[in-house]
């Protein structure tokens, strides 16, 4: 990493693994901007973790624009991007799919994540520099029974990291995609609240510590790809 403070968006940054990332890296002396939806929760989250905040949804495309010139009106620079806003599908069968899950699903999980990391690269390829990391999951490398809605728009972002890393190279940018397990997040839950820690499974600090692992690494090299498991979740 260079020497430069740290200057990044962190998406879907109220909860979970977003909050967990902003208050890690923030206490590293980086410089965040949190976004979400609920400006509520997002209030919350930046008092908890020293981020500043602003309220934007990554499946609006304006809204996408506006959260990387808020973090450049902010910090006067960017050169992180963590894509961590994602939504699940609710597990239903093939049977069950309907056109409107897809679409829910991967507008936030796919196109969004690609708007992102389109407006954040804009910036990066000018200053021939920057971070880019996708939070996946272990359902980009395997799918599962009642997956195929979350599973494939995980399995998108894990082909369009691939395609960012051999678009971007030669600009020093280093695009990475971190596949956590199950982490015990209000990821899932219907009323998003945070579930309960468990001693055996992930918590969002454990893809935290990924996360800001990658970028600690001398800007030489990169890793491309990070998948961390629980190690006895039985």
């Amino acid at each position: 990493m260079k020497s430069t403070e740290i200057k990044a968006i962190v998406t879907g940054g109220s909860l979970g693994i977003g909050l967990a990332t902003a208050k890690l890296l923030v206490s590293s002396g980086a410089r965040v901007l949190i976004t979400g939806r609920d400006e509520a929760r997002l209030q919350t989250a930046a008092a908890q973790s020293g981020a500043d905040y602003l309220v934007a949804d990554v499946a609006d495309s304006e809204q996408v624009r506006a959260t990387v010139q808020q973090a450049l009106r902010l910090f006067g620079g960017l050169n992180t991007l963590v894509n961590n806003a994602g939504i699940w599908s609710g597990g239903t069968s093939l049977l069950e799919t309907e056109l409107d899950d897809f679409q829910r699903v991967f507008a936030v999980n796919v196109f969004g994540a690609a708007m992102m990391a389109k407006e954040a690269a804009r910036v990066f390829v000018d200053q021939k520099y920057g971070n880019i990391i996708n939070i996946a999951s272990t359902a980009a490398r395997k799918g599962f029974a009642n997956g195929t809605v979350y599973a494939s728009s995980k399995f998108a972002l894990r082909g369009m990291t691939e395609c960012w890393q051999a678009e971007l190279r030669k600009y020093n940018i280093r695009v990475m995609l971190i596949n956590p397990s199950e982490v015990t997040t209000a990821f899932g839950n219907a009323n998003r609240e945070e579930r309960l820690e468990r001693p055996n499974r992930l918590r969002g600090i454990e893809i935290a510590h990924a996360v800001k692992s990658v970028l600690e690494m001398d800007e030489r090299g990169f890793v491309p790809e990070l998948t961390v498991f629980a190690t006895n979740p039985w």
